[in-house]
């Protein structure tokens, strides 16, 4: 089977499927294993002097056992490899989580903070709703080049060796890639791993959006601020999707008990944005999903 068909039915299986709780909640997901190796990691070489060099070697241990693993389970045949791949891609999850923090919404912003607070990890608890819809908008946009595009270019690229890679290391760097006095140094080679995997994914993400949902891309803009934003990649899809559904995203947020002073993405957009842009992101990124499945479908055709 080729890499096109793979990705293409890894594609719509996910779709169709998600992430069946059934099955999750009787053997463990994928991405709760590679959580568990990299807290294993970190417990046993977060400690002492020589910090980075540690993290660095942590960061190796994953990158050889994730190729390894993804090198045999490639031996295992095209279904196999659609059936890994479709657990990895998660365009459902994603607009699943993020639709449900507009219907938390409708409710009441208590329900709305709930909904948001276990897609984001900035603090929720002093959300006003426009707050909590940014913040859901942001995650759909970010987590579609991080958990939809990136899985789906890797996989493309080097197959199920290059998505395990890939997700291994977006896993490390959510958990210990944060610039805290505890993993400054210690996650330093999987935030700049991390960093490295997803500088074409992510602008591959914000062209996507662009070219299918914004009147016009705007393209400087675009650039000009996704170069402003604390992430050397999230801001490109965010600033795509701001122009997209016409809202100003980004701007002051409390991460740990302390407000950032970020700047507004797309700052002339709407500033009080509800439920219905949620809507309208996840729209968005069906269109995107669509677009991309067209692709591949014709790339496995011509194959």
């Amino acid at each position: 089977m080729d890499i096109a068909t793979i990705v293409a039915l890894a594609m719509m299986l996910d779709a169709a499927m998600g992430e069946p709780r059934w099955i999750w909640t009787r053997v463990p997901h994928p991405a709760v294993l590679m959580g568990r190796a990299v807290t294993l990691l970190e417990t046993r070489l977060n400690v002492g002097s020589a910090r980075r060099a540690k993290g660095i070697a942590a960061v190796a241990i994953l990158a050889v056992v994730a190729l390894g693993i993804g090198a045999i389970l490639a031996q295992l045949g095209g279904l196999a490899s659609v059936l890994v791949a479709a657990v990895l891609i998660a365009q459902r999850s994603l607009a699943d989580h993020v639709r449900a923090v507009a219907t938390a919404l409708r409710q009441s912003t208590d329900s709305g903070r709930n909904a948001v607070a276990m897609i984001v990890g900035r603090d929720t608890g002093g959300m006003d709703a426009p707050a909590v819809t940014r913040a859901a908008i942001e995650s759909a946009a970010e987590n579609f080049s991080d958990g939809v595009i990136a899985p789906i270019f890797w996989l493309a690229v080097a197959g199920l060796p290059g998505l395990l890679l890939y997700k291994a290391i977006n896993t490390a760097d959510s958990m210990i890639g944060h610039r805290t006095a505890l993993y400054a140094r210690f996650g330093w080679a999987a935030a700049r791993l991390d960093d490295a995997l997803n500088i074409i994914p992510a602008r591959a993400t914000a062209a996507l959006i662009a070219i299918l949902a914004c009147p016009r891309p705007h393209w400087r803009d675009i650039a000009h601020e996704a170069r402003q934003h604390r992430s050397p990649n999230a801001g490109w899809p965010e600033a795509a999707m701001a122009r997209s559904i016409g809202v100003a995203l980004s701007g002051p947020r409390a991460y740990d008990g302390q407000m950032t002073d970020d700047p507004f993405v797309n700052p002339d957009g709407m500033r009080t944005p509800g439920p219905v842009q949620i809507d309208a992101s996840v729209a968005v990124l069906w269109r995107a999903w669509r677009a991309v499945l067209a692709i591949t479908i014709g790339a496995a055709l011509l194959l």
